[in-house]
Parts: C-alpha cells; sequence; structure tokens
C-alpha cells in the first residue's frame, strides 16, 4: 500500500490546532486517546519498527464524527482514500455471522424472565495479527501534549469502522463459547448460539432461579475468553438484586425505584417494569 504519512499528519496537525482553541475538547479527545492506549489496545510503535522498508504500514486519519450529549466520539477513518485505495477497501467484510434481529427479539419475547446485557468493549477485545499491526498506526501527541512532535502509534485490537471487525469479533465470540462448551448447560450454549445480536445479549427464561443460573454461567463462560459482560437489566428486582451493582445497567443500579425504566432493547423502546414494547 501506498505511503498516506503525510495525509494522516495533516488530519492530526487539524486536530491540534483544535485543541489549543478549545481546552474541553482537547481534555476529552486526549482522555479517549490515552484510554486506548493504557488499556492496551493501542502502543506506540518501537524505534525498531519505525522504519517502512521491511513492512507493511497504512495510517488512519482519526477525528470526531459527532457530539453525542456532549460527550465527544472519536473515529478512525477506515475508508479514506489515498492513491486510489483504503484500508477498508483492502479488506473482507467476512461472512454475516449475527443471529436475525427478528430472531433475537422474537425469542426475548418467549418467556416471563428476561436479562439483557452486552459485551464490553467487543470488538477492542480481539487482538490483530502480529504482522498486521502496522497497517493500523495513527499518529499522536504524546499523552495529548500539543507542544511536543507527533508520535506514531498503533493499534493491536480490532477497531470501530473496520470493514472485517464486526465477523472477526462475532467469530471470535462463538469461538470462545464453542471451546468451553462442555462445562456448561445446553441450555447456556443455546442461550448464546441463538439469543446475542452482535454485542448483545437478550435472553428469557421461564423462572428466576433460571435467570440467575444463566446470568453467573454466561459470565463465566465469556471470562474464559477475556470478554466481559455488562450492563444488565432483568424485569425481575430479585434477579436484580442477585447481580453486582457494579455490573448492572446504571438506570438500576438503585433498585428502590418505585417502578423500574424503560430501555432501549436492540432499538426498540422496551418497558422493563410490565415488561412491553
Amino acid at each position: 500500500m501506498p505511503n498516506n504519512c503525510n495525509i494522516a499528519e495533516k488530519c492530526t496537525l487539524n486536530l491540534k490546532r483544535r485543541f489549543v482553541r478549545d481546552a474541553l475538547f482537547h481534555k476529552d479527545y486526549t482522555a479517549f486517546t490515552n484510554n486506548l492506549i493504557s488499556s492496551g489496545y493501542a502502543e506506540r510503535v518501537p524505534t525498531t519498527d519505525l522504519s517502512h522498508s521491511d513492512r507493511k504500514v497504512w495510517y488512519i486519519p482519526h477525528g470526531v464524527s459527532h457530539l453525542k450529549k456532549g460527550k465527544i466520539r472519536v473515529v478512525f477513518d477506515c475508508a479514506a482514500s489515498f492513491q486510489g485505495t483504503s484500508l477498508n477497501a483492502q479488506l473482507l467484510s467476512g461472512p454475516d455471522l449475527p443471529r436475525t434481529l427478528i430472531g433475537v427479539l422474537t425469542r426475548f419475547r418467549k418467556e416471563p424472565v428476561v436479562l439483557m446485557s452486552d459485551i464490553e468493549a467487543m470488538i477492542h477485545q480481539v487482538q490483530v495479527p502480529e504482522e498486521d499491526v502496522d497497517l493500523l498506526r495513527f499518529l499522536w501527541l504524546p499523552s495529548g501534549d500539543f507542544t511536543q512532535c507527533l508520535e506514531e502509534y498503533r493499534m493491536i485490537v480490532r477497531l470501530f469502522g473496520a470493514t472485517s471487525s464486526p465477523s472477526c469479533a462475532n467469530f471470535a465470540v462463538r469461538r470462545c463459547t464453542e471451546d468451553n462448551k462442555d462445562f456448561f448447560s445446553q441450555q447456556v450454549f443455546e442461550t448464546i448460539m441463538y439469543n446475542f445480536y452482535v454485542d448483545d445479549c437478550l435472553a428469557s427464561v421461564a423462572s428466576e432461579q433460571e435467570a440467575i443460573s444463566l446470568y453467573k454461567d454466561i459470565k463465566t463462560i465469556y471470562a474464559k475468553g477475556g470478554l466481559n459482560l455488562t450492563k444488565w437489566i432483568s424485569n425481575s428486582r430479585s434477579v436484580l438484586a442477585s447481580i453486582p451493582d457494579e455490573e448492572r445497567a446504571k438506570e438500576v443500579k438503585d433498585l428502590d425505584l418505585d417502578s423500574l425504566p424503560a430501555e432501549r432493547a436492540l432499538g426498540v423502546y422496551w418497558c422493563v417494569q410490565s415488561d412491553t414494547f
């Protein structure tokens, strides 16, 4: 692939100029990027790897797509084109692995006690092969300090916006389930295989005890693959009470509410208290 470093440099220098003008934007953007690095999702390119002579290298411009409720959303532009190509143009999307939206929602309505959660930062939990990480380089200011020169970093996990990421992440989640299915019941296996839509779990069972058991088993099986399920919510207060506060959705951390709130279930408004859409 051609050397597109100049494009990424221009983009990052534009950000730098905005940082100088907008202190809050600078603070939020720096916090996001520093979190990528401190979480182990990205790393500074070692000095020994800076040379392009013996490796495939591509630089991904990054910026803000939109502001949502006062919170910035930083995105890597994998579709950014240079000399007629882009990272996404070189990637395959892979098979469409998720279950159908209608199927997951229909099964969610089957039984009286329901559980909903999602996999925390699912895309970022899947590593990129070592030989490909230099295709995910980006330029950044050390610790967000705009008085310093730009340095080269690279993602070492899948990233949002890359064509191949959803399929790779879904495959990894399914592989985690397949590798550990002998340690759990058929119900747990089927819940994971048929009641997840991408990173969202929407399960329904016949009783509160089954729901509590299912919560524990799903958490355990995914922990074996380094995955964490969070933002748990249920239409049963007893089930919610069995889940630690820090793992529950923020709307149900306080169980002294007169009624449970409304939530979005795959884009559909779900009244948790009455268990109706």
